[in-house]
């Protein structure tokens, strides 16, 4: 352990404070790494100070420094982590909680370091914002979730900054995109009850019962979602209404609750297409999900729009803060992405290109934008990427565009 250097004076009654103990230092081997960290934790401010170099370099500074109160480590340049690890502890405080960042995957490796060594976390590379926000933020800002507390299948919502601006086509396209990168289970909720075009969009007609299962929540079940959504493929169902224009749906906050739990149990995601402005009820989703999109057009109303949302969304309790996707990026008399960004309380995160002649043919043909436009896909494969964690190569065609070509 690292020894107090403090010593009385000579009276004996007096000592010089111990520093301040930092909140957070990471010691990262990587740049992209480093940046998702940062990214993640934002809201941290000054609380975070990230570090190039990896454990070996924290076992040097450590040796001489005041520990932090957390500290994020990288043992990708260690020959034997478990050594190292335990090198580490030997110089710094005996209660600073470690989080750990590497290369294995192995799950004895996470059984070792975090039963044997008292490591509280551990992520894989490549991180994700998502991952680091969902599995090392609680544990940094002291509310780590008691085991088994969230358990069941992610919750994504989709929102527009307004209409117009591809949040649906962006909905739709991930559903299929986390189907094909991670081949889990995939349901896709369009929650635009009387104009929702995620149904048009695969080719599909909307059934009945979403506004059912929203008004009268003791009729979901199991049996009831079966009968209620349509499959687009073996991993992918959709659950769509299209109400008519004069009717009056009534959701309530016990009937979303309870569709969103039924469908975490058989799903791993649930992507769920959100309205602007959405019900009371429905809004409470946002407060249900794991992950939250906000899209936008590169247009000042739109970009206004967005901004609004963004705040309205990070101010939630116990939520990480939204991702903002800008849609149409490079579109002709757009704004550019660099004043688009001066204008918001925080960057863009992902950039989707303006392929018009692509997205409306596939659109008028029930076509996944996916299947269409390559250019379209690599963007999908970014964004699932980080939702999902899983990184694929992006000249793969994978199983579900092969099935949905039939």
């Amino acid at each position: 352990m690292r020894r107090d250097t403090a010593r009385a004076d000579a009276g004996g009654d007096q000592r010089t404070p111990a520093p301040a103990r930092p909140l957070v230092i990471a010691y990262i081997t990587d740049a992209e790494s480093a940046d998702v960290l940062r990214l993640a934790m934002e809201g941290l401010g000054d609380g975070l100070t990230v570090e190039r170099g990896g454990i070996r370099k924290a076992i040097k500074d450590m040796a001489h420094e005041a520990t932090p109160q957390v500290l994020i480590v990288d043992v990708s340049d260690a020959d034997d982590p478990l050594v190292a690890l335990n090198d580490l502890a030997n110089v710094c405080e005996r209660d600073v909680r470690v989080l750990v960042v590497g290369e294995s995957r192995d799950v004895s490796f996470y059984r070792d370091i975090v039963r044997g060594l008292g490591v509280l976390e551990y992520l894989s590379k490549p991180l994700t914002r998502n991952n680091v926000g969902r599995y090392f933020l609680p544990i940094v800002q002291g509310r780590s979730p008691a085991a088994g507390e969230d358990i069941g299948g992610r919750i994504i919502t989709v929102c527009g900054a307004r209409g117009g601006v591809g949040a649906t086509t962006i909905a739709a396209n991930l559903a299929i995109q986390l189907v094909e990168q991670t081949r889990g289970y995939v349901s896709l909720i369009d929650m635009h009850l009387q104009s929702g075009a995620a149904a048009i969009m695969m080719g599909l007609k909307a059934s009945a019962g979403l506004r059912i299962a929203l008004e009268e929540p003791d009729r979901v079940d199991a049996l009831f979602i079966d009968r209620t959504s349509v499959p687009v493929s073996d991993r992918l169902r959709l659950i769509a209404a299209e109400e008519p224009f004069e009717s009056t749906p009534r959701p309530t906050t016990e009937g979303v609750t309870r569709l969103m739990a039924e469908l975490r149990r058989r799903s791993n995601y649930v992507v769920v297409d959100m309205p602007t402005p959405a019900d009371p009820a429905i809004r409470a989703i946002y407060g249900l999900a794991h992950t939250r999109l906000v899209v936008m057009n590169p247009e000042i109303v739109s970009i206004r729009d967005a901004g609004r949302l963004r705040v309205m969304l990070a101010a939630m309790p116990d939520t990480n803060p939204p991702l903002l996707v800008l849609n149409r990026a490079g579109s002709r008399h757009a704004i550019p992405t660099n004043l688009v960004n001066n204008a918001l309380p925080a960057k863009v995160d992902f950039e989707i290109p303006d392929i018009p002649n692509d997205m409306i043919v596939a659109a008028n043909l029930g076509i996944p934008a996916v299947k269409r436009s390559r250019a379209f896909r690599a963007s999908m494969l970014g964004l699932a990427g980080e939702i999902s964690g899983v990184r694929v190569d992006k000249a793969r065609t994978g199983w579900f565009r092969r099935a949905i070509s039939r």
